[in-house]
């Protein structure tokens, strides 16, 4: 059996028995068969039962409840979408994007009241999001989205803070400004993921571990094949995220994109008093290849991002969660921000993958007619984005017209993928051109024009 524990700091201190549940064994009929035992299948099963508790629901699992992303993320739970307010502006209107926007802040509130209710212990902590401006080439970035969350209507959820404003929250070098949005909370996502797997369970669900689905068929009878029988269901939900593109059907609708981790040893006092952060804020800068920190409730300082190079054929492999270029990498990084670390010893690395669609745009889409349901595509922004999608979900299979089934995600429909090597080719330009970016960009203190062709096929 692998040892579940030894892929994230999360599962390994989630408090829970990761021996696997059973898997399926033998044929099993449904009303809804969820593919995933993530943040977005289980999100998705709890709000159907909470709607209809007699749905008989069913849940497949390759390896056990949270070993994907939702159990290896950076434990930001904050209203990030993964389009920003900009690109849903410009692509929907005003209107969808300021909707999407409340919908987000508002849905950190849910996740947190859920929390509450089910008495899991996800060391929730809402001490909210800080971005800054490391260098005056930072500075335009954050300038533009306060202008145009303002242009919004938004400006209510955001706060602009001068450089000595910063400090006075978190003591990062070269600090020139920041943006903070109060709504925001560092979580314990291993707990939180295994907490609410014991929720649906406890309201009726199955969830079968170990239990890889290896096709599914639409139509008059859906079902989903695996090596230990078929699981028929009246509504398939496909929520395996990144694992997706393993699947035939679906092998060009999203690619892999590997975020990776450190986490340093638990601070003493003497160092939290150099560094400040009493608050846990969530902490990002605004590099082109991105940034995540944490403060754990254990007063370990996290620090994520992306780096690791894309793989031919969109691979997925345990070998790819540690990449020792991007971990040395990251440490770097963390000590250019907290220069009095550079002694402090990195206790674990990890990594996994996310899954990113060829237009950024995550999707809700239902087909009643094939029996086919599927979440997913969060570029990384999941923790709070899963939630959301698990109650348009359960709107849009059990029927019911809400505000949230108006949401631009709804039956959208992303453009795959181009083949092999294209899709190689294009991926790991713009990932050496972001870096280039970033690179240039800290070194002149001159902001990326906008205008490369790497900004323009990122774009979102």
């Amino acid at each position: 059996m692998k040892d579940y524990a030894s892929y994230s700091y999360w599962l390994e201190t989630c408090g829970d028995d990761l021996t696997p549940r059973p898997r399926l064994d033998g044929s099993a009929e449904v009303d809804v068969a969820i593919l995933g035992a993530g943040f977005t299948g289980l999100w998705s099963a709890y709000y159907l039962l909470q709607r209809d508790p007699s749905l008989r629901i069913g849940i497949l699992e390759r390896e056990i409840a949270g070993f994907g992303a939702s159990g290896r993320n950076g434990g930001w739970c904050y209203p990030g979408f993964p389009v920003s307010l900009g690109g849903l502006r410009d692509r929907f209107g005003p209107d969808v994007a300021r909707d999407v926007a409340i919908v987000m802040h508002e849905t950190v509130d849910e996740v947190g009241r859920v929390v509450r209710q089910e008495g899991i212990d996800a060391q929730w902590h809402e001490g909210g999001v800080l971005r800054f401006a490391r260098g005056p080439h930072q500075l335009p970035s954050i300038d533009a989205s306060l202008r145009t969350a303002e242009g919004l209507g938004l400006d209510a959820y955001y706060q602009q803070l001068t450089a000595d404003e910063t400090r006075e929250r978190v003591n990062v070098t070269d600090v020139r400004g920041a943006v903070y949005m109060p709504h925001g909370a560092a979580v314990h996502p291993g707990r939180l993921v295994r907490g609410l797997a014991r929720a649906v369970e406890r309201r009726g669900a199955t969830i079968w571990e170990q239990t890889p689905v290896v096709d599914y068929v639409p139509g008059r009878a859906p079902r989903f094949l695996t090596p230990y029988g078929e699981v028929r269901a009246k509504t398939l939900l496909l929520a395996g995220e990144a694992y997706l593109t393993q699947l035939p059907k679906l092998r060009r609708a999203m690619i892999p994109v590997y975020s990776l981790i450190i986490l340093t040893e638990p601070l003493g006092p003497e160092l939290w008093s150099q560094i400040g952060w009493r608050n846990r804020e969530l902490l990002s800068s605004s590099r082109y290849s991105v940034d995540y920190l944490q403060r754990t409730a254990d007063g370990r300082i996290l620090f994520g991002g992306r780096g690791a190079p894309y793989r031919m054929g969109s691979l997925i492999a345990d070998t790819l969660d540690r990449h020792e270029p991007t971990h040395a990498m990251l440490r770097r990084l963390m000590i250019e921000w907290f220069p009095m670390l550079h002694d402090v010893r990195i206790t674990h690395a990890w990594g996994g993958p996310l899954g990113m669609p060829r237009d950024w745009m995550p999707t809700t889409s239902y087909d009643a007619a094939a029996g086919v349901a599927r979440a997913g595509g969060y570029t990384g922004s999941g923790v709070a984005t899963t939630n959301l999608f698990g109650r348009v979900m359960a709107d849009l299979i059990t029927g019911a017209v809400t505000p949230l089934t108006r949401l631009p995600t709804v039956n959208h429909r992303s453009p795959n993928w181009e083949p092999e090597p294209l899709r190689w080719l294009g991926i790991r330009y713009v990932q050496e051109g972001f870096k280039r970016l970033d690179d240039r960009a800290q070194r002149t203190g001159v902001a990326p024009s906008g205008r490369s062709l790497a900004e323009k096929l990122g774009e979102h």
